[in-house]
């Protein structure tokens, strides 16, 4: 090949290659408005996949009968998997807006009316302030109780501000849901050529791709049943709980539990112990320590046997990590970063895995 040859083929595959870059942004911005829906509907289907392969397995889908039978397998799958998250996940946010809409006025009115007497709580807690702060930090009883007031009644105004935004927002909800049945049904009537179609456009040598995908599927699954599951049992136990022992905005202080599952050494506890001490502290001593004994009781047998059992020592990333990648993810994602956050993290850490072991690192 003649150097003229050469440099008119080097310029050719310059303009192809700048082409096919920008053909791809093109179609990332085509998607971008359903990121968030073939996110929730990809980690759906990597989760029920298993069971679907199951399902299908007695059919021949070269038949006109077994592809009638797969097909109506994918759409049963694709709606009974919306409608089984839509009705509890409905009703949770229901019951949380109304909690802590009611918590929110309950503490307004027990310092209203415990702060009219010497502004006691106040002064209490603006000693103690002082206190530990070697007096650098002094505030009085009026200025802290005016600044909670404050805070109380701005919470209050955000609620209302945000439920009525999600009412106005209903249509395009039930807009998403539609189209999270329709990419789910497709994903599992035709998974396999849907996932070849996608991976062509990786430039990743086969054996590494396959490896990439089996060991993403594998912890994401791990993922999810490990901690989102878990964080998920440990919130219904202490919702129950709570529920119980009558304690004001129950599935509040649950939901705070699945969150706070996420975080090492305290955990959960750092919810069910104040709760206990709070009702000492009121004067049920009976009913706080016994509400710590069966928190830590139920809630940590969860923890402490219930994953260990899911993960199988399958998936070697600290819950500090997992902690810190969800607080990433919804800090740049939002809610979608409960997800995407520790989903990007594992695919990071399996890259950097075929990395080494492509350069023969991995002892190093």
């Amino acid at each position: 090949m003649s150097d003229k040859d050469r440099k008119s083929r080097h310029i050719q595959n310059i303009v192809f290659g700048a082409i096919l870059i920008l053909l791809f942004f093109l179609v990332c911005r085509l998607f971008a408005p359903f990121v968030s829906v073939l996110l929730w509907s990809i980690l759906i289907y990597i989760i029920l996949k298993p069971l679907h392969q199951k399902c299908i397995a007695p059919f021949d889908r070269t038949t006109i009968k077994g592809k009638i039978c797969c097909n109506a397998l994918a759409a049963v799958f694709s709606l009974s998997s919306v409608i089984i998250i839509l009705i509890p996940l409905s009703f949770v946010i229901f019951q949380l807006f109304r909690q802590v809409t009611e918590l929110i006025y309950q503490i307004r009115d027990y310092l209203a009316s415990h702060s009219l007497s010497g502004n006691s709580i106040f002064e209490d807690i603006s000693r103690i302030i002082r206190d530990l702060s070697s007096e650098q930090i002094v505030i009085s009883a009026d200025e802290l109780r005016s600044r909670v007031m404050g805070y109380l009644t701005q919470g209050l105004q955000n609620l209302l501000r945000f439920s009525g935004h999600a009412a106005r927002n209903v249509g395009s909800f039930i807009i998403s849901l539609v189209f999270m049945v329709f990419i789910l049904f497709f994903f599992f009537a035709d998974g396999a050529y849907l996932s070849k179609l996608a991976l062509r456009v990786i430039p990743i040598r086969k054996e590494y791709l396959k490896t990439l995908v089996g060991k993403f599927k594998e912890i994401t699954q791990r993922l999810v049943l490990g901690y989102i599951i878990v964080a998920l049992a440990e919130a219904v136990a202490a919702s129950v709980i709570f529920s119980l022992f009558r304690v004001s905005g129950a599935l509040v202080f649950a939901v705070l539990i699945f969150f706070f599952s996420f975080f090492p050494i305290v955990g959960p506890s750092f919810i069910w112990i104040p709760l206990g001490l709070v009702r000492i502290i009121d004067g049920n001593t009976g009913s706080g320590i016994l509400l710590m004994i069966i928190s830590g009781g139920i809630i940590s047998t969860i923890e402490n046997f219930l994953r260990p059992i899911i993960l199988r020592d399958r998936i070697h990333l600290h819950p500090l990590i997992i902690f810190f990648a969800i607080l990433g993810g919804i800090s740049a994602f939002g809610i979608n970063g409960i997800i995407l956050g520790p989903m990007v993290m594992i695919i990071f850490l399996t890259v950097f895995d075929l990395f080494l072991t492509e350069h023969k690192l991995e002892d190093n």
